[in-house]
């Protein structure tokens, strides 16, 4: 079944129209690409189509997550569309996007954190414009406003940032950001490798809680210097592992895995970051140069990803929290205090990722030094 090209459709394809020969009239017009596959209207006004066998390129997780995702929504969609999903799960994205250069993405949608996002989006004309993908996503209208703050992608998912302690060996109760550097956690609190997001959001929060603000390189490496000794762990399952074992008793981590680890029965809690509320994003992009079927194709999968079914599935079975509204929080999440309310997800704070990207090298090489020493 094709979808409508009535309606408000007509209303969605005369804003991309408009917003394309407004770029052209501001850039110049190429010929080429007035010419191109690309240059086709492409529109997406929900419901189901058959692509006719295309193929559609991805990349998101692997493991479990993999297994998940396509048991609730790929294997149906691959059907029900007529299309072949090929899924990447190999990380990193960004050298395969830089590799071709954004006229032959590697993939049609990826899944991303924001850090490398934003290293992206910075190398190159790669992405599909924000308000051309929400105008083709007809579940993007009934999602928090944060979801699509960035510009740059759509988030679909997410955890908070926060430090896991041991209930049975931490007392009293951690209160704030600050009392991870408390002398009595030295050798006993944690954190990852500087490749590592939680790391790199632990590192910009901690110039701006010590520093002027998040530019405060400096104050960053002089509170990376007083957390020492630390463990530092490659990846969050390590970190869960050290904290079982108690050789960690403080860690820097998301609030998904210690949600889990509290219904293995392990003696943990979290302290959620209050001072400044970073989080853990899954988000969406749709490359911007792709031929109309695969990019409708693209629209309809992003548009499924943040249908109320999936999203309570992820609940289930990840504990990450939803951006659909209309969500209702699983038993698993809602036992915890969790909630999916206006209240519940103002104040988020995304960091300036473009300077922390110019300022990667210095940072990594910085903060290696500290570690090592």
């Amino acid at each position: 079944m094709t979808s409508s090209s009535k309606g408000g459709g007509a209303t969605r394809r005369g804003f991309l129209k408009g917003t394309a020969g407004l770029a052209a009239m501001g850039a110049g017009v190429n010929l080429f690409n007035i010419n191109h596959a690309w240059s086709a209207d492409a529109v997406y006004e929900g419901g189901v189509f058959d692509a006719g066998g295309a193929t559609l390129n991805i990349a998101e997780w692997g493991g479990f997550w993999e297994e998940i995702v396509r048991k609730e929504m790929l294997d149906a969609f691959e059907k029900d569309f007529n299309c072949k999903i090929v899924y990447e799960s190999s990380f990193p994205w960004f050298p395969k996007f830089v590799a071709g250069g954004p006229e032959k993405p590697p993939f049609a949608i990826a899944n991303w954190n924001y850090g490398e996002m934003f290293k992206t989006a910075a190398a190159g004309d790669f992405f599909t414009p924000l308000d051309e993908v929400i105008a083709n996503v007809p579940n993007a209208k009934n999602i928090w406003p944060f979801a699509t703050a960035t510009g740059v992608g759509v988030t679909w998912s997410y955890t908070r940032y926060c430090y896991a302690y041991r209930t049975d060996l931490v007392d009293p109760a951690i209160k704030t950001f600050k009392d991870f550097w408390e002398e009595k956690f030295a050798g006993k609190r944690g954190t990852y490798v500087t490749s590592n997001g939680l790391q790199m959001d632990f590192f910009i929060a901690s110039c701006a809680l010590f520093g002027k603000d998040q530019y405060d390189l400096d104050a960053g490496y002089e509170a990376m210097k007083q957390a020492m000794p630390m463990k530092i762990s490659d990846f969050t399952g390590n970190m869960q592992t050290l904290l079982e074992r108690g050789e960690v008793i403080l860690a820097v981590q998301h609030d998904a895995e210690v949600y889990q680890m509290m219904d293995r029965g392990i003696k943990v809690a979290p302290y959620l970051w209050e001072e400044k509320k970073p989080i853990l994003t899954q988000t969406k992009t749709i490359s911007k140069y792709l031929e109309p079927v695969q990019k409708k194709l693209a629209y309809a999968l992003l548009n499924l990803t943040l249908d109320q079914k999936l999203q309570s599935v992820m609940c289930e079975k990840f504990y990450q929290r939803p951006v659909n509204k209309d969500v209702v929080v699983t038993p698993n999440l809602a036992s915890k205090g969790v909630t999916n309310t206006a209240d519940a997800t103002a104040g988020y704070w995304t960091p300036d990722w473009k300077s922390y990207n110019e300022n990667e090298a210095d940072i990594v090489e910085t903060v290696n030094g500290i570690f090592a020493g």
